[in-house]
């Protein structure tokens, strides 16, 4: 017979290994360093920062601007004075490459971080309220879904938007553009997270205690679904900067004089034969945000992930380091001849 009341030493030995060696560790902590142990993603981030880095202090490592033109090299191949060569205007290709990508990167980041926002803002407090509010909002929602992009970007960054040409810059009417279009597919998804989310027992305790429906989103609903928002961020990011580069290069996105990686790639496609440092600069230079940008979101996949086989070889080393602690060896079994 069995005595349930039997003391397990194995038990015993490993509740006092965690009381008095080990350190409970916060769940940021542990996706961090999930992250940081994905090498693709690591060098992803490392590359999207030099990138940024670049875009911002670039411009400090050589005498010319996008403004400034050199009448004795004009179309000219990288040279010692011109580090990228130039364009058919006479202008530094490296002070443009600079500036385009600042403005990509710019672009990328408000649309990505602000639409994430919006969809979770709105997302949630559909799911909170419910009823009558839930079912305006969504067809609101549908009828911003239906609505053709492209067409509306066209009119407002060309003829028809002359009055705001005037007032705005082009990036930052672009910018405003894409914000009312990129937030609705992220804010379906979070809708239909939240109302499960309403039926767990702290979203129903904290009504019962008559917390605000302000209180009760940003505290309770936006944090549990934090980990989509991030994923959504990064690939937001990437979205806008591929929306920017496309609406330029087809000439309805950034107009010159401001410039962007869309800008350079459009304007040099036709003389890719005759100026081809014109057109590979900037399109390398695009490769590369928006790989990096891929590889940051599949290792945040993976880190938010627990089931993730990104891990595979941290756990092999804390099963090895507690059995060395505890002083047990794994133990081989012979298997029964018949």
């Amino acid at each position: 017979m069995t005595n349930l009341n039997a003391i397990d030493p194995a038990a015993v030995a490993e509740e006092a290994r965690i009381e008095n060696d080990d350190v409970v560790i916060a769940k940021s902590a542990i996706i961090l360093r999930r992250f940081l142990r994905n090498k693709t993603a690591v060098a992803g981030l490392l590359i999207f920062l030099a990138l940024t880095l670049f875009s911002f202090v670039g411009g400090y490592f050589t005498p010319w601007d996008k403004e400034t033109i050199d009448p004795f090299n004009i179309g000219m191949p990288p040279s010692a004075d011109h580090l990228l060569g130039t364009s058919q205007a006479g202008i530094d290709l490296y002070a443009l490459t600079v500036e385009g990508t600042r403005i990509s990167i710019f672009i990328g980041l408000v649309v990505g971080l602000v639409s994430v926002l919006i969809a979770a803002v709105y997302g949630c407090t559909m799911a909170y309220f419910g009823g009558k509010v839930d079912k305006v909002m969504l067809f609101i929602l549908e009828a911003l879904i239906m609505m053709p992009a492209l067409l509306v970007v066209a009119v407002a960054t060309s003829g028809g938007g002359n009055g705001l040409q005037e007032n705005l810059p082009s990036w930052l009417l672009l910018i405003i553009v894409l914000l009312v279009f990129s937030w609705m597919g992220t804010a379906r998804l979070i809708r239909s997270l939240s109302m499960s989310l309403m039926q767990r027992d702290f979203v129903k305790a904290a009504q019962y205690m008559g917390i605000p429906a302000r209180r009760i989103v940003w505290r309770h609903l936006v944090p549990n679904i934090g980990s989509l928002l991030v994923l959504d961020i990064t690939r937001g990011v990437t979205g806008a900067i591929l929306a920017e580069v496309a609406f330029s290069f087809i000439g309805i996105g950034i107009k010159v004089p401001d410039v962007s990686l869309g800008v350079l790639i459009g304007q040099a496609t036709s003389q890719v034969s005759t100026f081809p440092w014109m057109f590979w600069v900037p399109l390398v230079v695009m490769f590369l945000l928006t790989g990096s940008l891929a590889m940051m979101n599949d290792g945040l996949r993976d880190a938010f992930d627990p089931s993730s086989s990104s891990v595979g070889s941290a756990k092999k080393g804390s099963a090895k380091k507690g059995r060395a602690r505890t002083g047990n060896t794994p133990k081989t079994t012979a298997k029964k001849s018949k």
